[in-house]
């Protein structure tokens, strides 16, 4: 990889975003090892968490311009599907809780692909942009679904009508990020609550737990939901997670969870994107 780190430690991926002359812009090719890197947080089973920041003064100061006007010309023809989506689209398709910490600038793409993470923290000195009503281009990276879900239509029109970049306070209040900390306290309070998932839960509760949180903003009645609830208690009930968690409780210990993600996914979990349950 060449535009970003991944690594893992403590059963918490890390992924930083690593170009920081150009303030971490998004490339092409950043697209593509960002896919690649939750592909492998997916398919590794130490994994519990992952955290993702970027590397300098900058979170991600949106699309790379180096192109000049030309930048965001796409081919003549078929519209090709945009690079941003591509990764919003795998982050909200992982198994594991995807944490944000940001770090800096978060401006365009740089915001957009934070909003299928489940939980943004944000450094002091964050700033946020949904900044294409300015470059003459449209809100991307499906935010058009997500942003207005996360802090309402509202909130989400005045931000990306404006295109205005904002600073975290206005984040907190707006239900962009749940937390804004001092910059030296961002990654440890990312990592804390990383090791808290880590240690304390079962990796496919937490994956099934995941899926029915997203998957039901979709749905279109709560009748939906306890269906999938339903199915999803009788089938967890019945495993050795289960079994190990009330045991684990009953005997005042920490629990061993035997359950793995990559192979103990419930049948009736829901598939994310899909149909109803």
């Amino acid at each position: 990889m060449e535009e970003i780190e991944y690594g893992v430690a403590d059963r918490i991926a890390t992924i930083t975003l690593s170009r920081e002359s150009r303030l971490n812009a998004f490339t092409h090719r950043m697209r593509d090892e960002l896919i690649e890197a939750f592909d492998r947080a997916d398919a590794d089973d130490e994994v519990r968490a992952v955290v993702l920041t970027g590397r300098g003064r900058a979170f991600c100061a949106g699309a790379d311009l180096a192109g000049g006007g030309g930048t965001f010309a796409g081919p003549p023809g078929e519209p090709p599907r945009d690079g941003g989506g591509q990764v919003a689209l795998r982050i909200a398709a992982s198994l594991k809780p995807v944490i944000g910490a940001i770090n800096g600038p978060a401006v365009g793409v740089g915001v957009t692909m934070t909003l299928p993470m489940d939980v943004r923290l944000a450094a002091r000195s964050a700033r946020f942009g949904f900044v294409f009503a300015r470059r003459g281009i449209v809100a991307e990276a499906a935010s058009s679904w997500f942003l207005p879900r996360l802090v309402g239509i509202s909130q989400a029109m005045e931000w990306a009508a404006t295109g205005r970049v904002f600073d975290a306070d206005e984040a907190l209040r707006g239900r962009l990020v749940s937390r804004v900390l001092p910059d030296d306290e961002l990654l440890p309070a990312a990592y804390a609550l990383a090791r808290e998932i880590a240690d304390h839960t079962s990796g496919v509760s937490v994956a099934v737990i995941r899926r029915l949180m997203w998957a039901g903003l979709s749905w279109e009645s709560p009748w939906d939901a306890h269906r999938a609830d339903s199915a999803l208690i009788h089938a967890m009930g019945r495993s050795p997670d289960a079994a190990e968690g009330v045991t684990a409780f009953l005997d005042k210990r920490a629990a061993d969870f035997p359950m793995s993600v990559s192979k103990d996914l419930p049948p009736s979990v829901p598939d994310w994107p899909g149909t109803h349950p």
